[in-house]
C-alpha cells in the first residue's frame, strides 16, 4: 500500500511505503498477532485486508477466492464474513444512534430479517457479549468505555462472520476491562471459530491472544511464525529489541534492555537493503544496506528477513 504525497509545483508525487511486500496467512479460528511500533504499518495492512483501503498492487485471498479482482457487487456478497473492531469505540460508534440501530443496521443492509426478527437478534447479542437486552434503546454516550466496546463486538459477529481485524481493540480501556473484553474475544472464536487479525504494540498482551506472530517495521514483517517458537527464540535483531522493551511485573527478574541507536529511516521512498539497517548491530555496510532481505525459514514454521541470521 503505497500513499501519493505530493512535493511542489510540477514536481511528480513521492510514495510512502506504508505496506510493503507483506505476506501471511490466517487459518479458521486462529489468531495472528501482528506487532510493531507505532508508524510500522499495522493498521494499514489491516485495512487493506478488508478492502477498507484499496492497495497499491498484490493478492488477497479469502476462501479462495481474490477478493480484489471482485467487482463492487461480488465483493458485497462476502462483505459480512469480514467484519472489524476499531481501536477507540468512542469514535467507531455513531453518538446518534441507539444500540438497536447500531447493532441492527448489519441486518437491515444483508439479510430480509423483519424488524421484530431483528430487535430479537440484537437483544441475543447484547446478552452474548455481557450486556443487558434492556441496553437496546441507550445511546452510546451512556455507556462506559468497556460497554462501548462490546457494543463494537456484538455488531462485529451480528452476521457470523468468518474474520474480524481486531485494531487494538483494548487499549483504550482500563487494564481490568481490557482482561474481560479479551476473555469475550476468546469465548467468541472458540464459539465461531473466527479467525483473528490482532494487531496490538503490547508484547504481553499478544503473547496471550495469539496462536502466530508477525513482526512489523516500517511496512515488512521481519520474523514470522508459531508465538510459542519466536518468544522462545527471537533471532531477527528487531525482535530481540522489541521483546527487551516490554517490562516484566516481576522487580527479581532483571532483563537487559536493547537500546537502539540510529535514526529511523523515512517510509517515503526506502533506500534500497533491510529497512533496520540503520538502527541494527549486526549490519554489514555493503550487504545489509544494498540486498533488502526476504523471509527465509530457519526452523519449523519460523521466518526471519535478516542476512545476519542462519
Amino acid at each position: 500500500m503505497y500513499f501519493p504525497i505530493k512535493r511542489g509545483f510540477r514536481k511528480p508525487p513521492s510514495l510512502i511505503h506504508a505496506v510493503d511486500d507483506v505476506s501471511f496467512d490466517i487459518r479458521a479460528g486462529e489468531t495472528l498477532g501482528l506487532v510493531g511500533e507505532s508508524g510500522s504499518g499495522k493498521t494499514t495492512c489491516g485495512k487493506c485486508v478488508l478492502r477498507i483501503l484499496e492497495p497499491t498492487g498484490g493478492e488477497i485471498f479469502f476462501e479462495g477466492k481474490n477478493i480484489l479482482a471482485l467487482s463492487n457487487r461480488e465483493f458485497k456478497s462476502i462483505r459480512p464474513m469480514m467484519q472489524m473492531v476499531f481501536q477507540d469505540p468512542f469514535l467507531s460508534l455513531n453518538p446518534r444512534k441507539t444500540l438497536r440501530n447500531i447493532i441492527g443496521d448489519p441486518f437491515k443492509l444483508h439479510t430480509n430479517l423483519s424488524d421484530r426478527e431483528i430487535e430479537s437478534e440484537v437483544k441475543r447479542l447484547l446478552v452474548q457479549v455481557g450486556l443487558n437486552e434492556a441496553f437496546i434503546d441507550r445511546y452510546p454516550h451512556e455507556l462506559s468505555g468497556g460497554q462501548k466496546q462490546r457494543v463494537a463486538i456484538a455488531r462485529a459477529i451480528a452476521l457470523n462472520p468468518k474474520f474480524i481485524f481486531l485494531d487494538e481493540p483494548t487499549s483504550s480501556l482500563d487494564v481490568s476491562v481490557q482482561a474481560q473484553i479479551l476473555n469475550l474475544l476468546n469465548d467468541i472464536q472458540k464459539e465461531y471459530k473466527i479467525a483473528y487479525l490482532f494487531v496490538t504494540h503490547n508484547i504481553h498482551l499478544i503473547k496471550f491472544m495469539a496462536d502466530r506472530l508477525a513482526i512489523m517495521y516500517l511496512g515488512k514483517i521481519l520474523e514470522y511464525g508459531q508465538k510459542s517458537e519466536i518468544f522462545n527464540n527471537p533471532l531477527h535483531p528487531y525482535t530481540k529489541a522489541l521483546f527487551s522493551a516490554a517490562p516484566i511485573p516481576d522487580p527479581d527478574i532483571k532483563v537487559e534492555r536493547i537500546i537502539l541507536r540510529g535514526e529511523i529511516p523515512t517510509p517515503i521512498d526506502p533506500p534500497p537493503g533491510c529497512r533496520f539497517f540503520k538502527r541494527c548491530w549486526l549490519a554489514e555496510e555493503g550487504l545489509c544496506n544494498k540486498i533488502d532481505p526476504e523471509l527465509v525459514e530457519v526452523a519449523e514454521d519460523h521466518y526471519v528477513a535478516c542476512l545476519k541470521v542462519k
